[in-house]
């Protein structure tokens, strides 16, 4: 059980709780968040140290209790688990869309830290959506921002800037995570352009430990075999942004 320090607003439908204490977590992975008496569900884990912070959007009755819950008031944190992003080389490029700077951000700043290049593409809707743009920039990476509407940087989505990027120049591997149909897209980018690829999937999980089969991809389970993949595993998913279970076990499209 954690202690609530603050909420942060990043956007309009998107806060960062901060939380008393540190998680051994590694960027890329993923925590179950507890609030008592409502739900549990599956978090990036956003800022990584002597204090952790889970960022999330506001959309279902969990998150909701999330975001009201006030300081001094305690939180539930099961993990780390799953695997995380593995980094190396010397220029890299990282490309989130919507939420999917959570997770990346720590990557980012331990690009920083250990002296790597590091371009971001950023992608939203509009230009209000975008997350985490300034604390990016402020870790020494070079941001690129992309919305759907055009009301700020390039017009279109976040993998096709990110192609121009790959086309341009020479990167030693891309990280990504966001809408899957955007993976699929740098999934096929990534391999014509034989640039090495992880991407974190965010599929349903309920248990963080493989038991419940509601994240499973093609036989494989996101929160113990993931969430993090490299460009060959993903390369052998059918599935990956075509389709997903539900909250019922139903085979949906993505």
């Amino acid at each position: 059980m954690l202690k609530v320090l603050r909420q942060i607003d990043e956007t309009p439908t998107i806060r960062t709780v901060m939380l008393k204490g540190g998680i051994a977590a590694v960027p890329g992975q993923f925590v179950m968040v507890w609030v008592p008496g409502v739900d549990e569900f599956p978090m990036s884990v956003s800022y990584i140290g002597s204090t952790t912070g889970i960022t999330y959007q506001v959309v279902g009755e969990g998150t909701k209790a999330l975001a009201s819950m006030r300081p001094g008031e305690f939180v539930g944190i099961r993990g780390p688990y799953g695997n995380g992003f593995k980094v190396s080389g010397r220029r890299v490029l990282v490309v989130a869309g919507r939420t999917g700077m959570a997770p990346l951000a720590p990557l980012v700043t331990e690009a920083g830290r250990a002296r790597r290049r590091a371009d971001v593409v950023i992608g939203a809707r509009t230009a209000d959506e975008l997350l985490f743009a300034e604390r990016t920039a402020r870790a020494g990476a070079q941001v690129y921002l992309s919305t759907d509407d055009g009301s700020i940087g390039y017009k279109g989505f976040a993998s096709d800037l990110a192609e121009m990027l790959i086309r341009r120049n020479s990167y030693d591997g891309v990280y990504t995570c966001g809408p899957e149909k955007m993976i699929e897209k740098l999934v096929g980018v990534c391999s014509k352009y034989r640039v090495p690829l992880q991407a974190s999937l965010e599929r349903i999980m309920k248990c963080g430990i493989g038991l419940c089969d509601s994240c499973a991809i093609d036989g494989v389970h996101v929160c113990r075999d993931g969430p993090v993949f490299d460009l060959k595993e993903l390369r052998r998913f059918g599935e990956l942004g075509r389709t997903k279970l539900d909250l019922a076990g139903r085979r949906t499209p993505v």
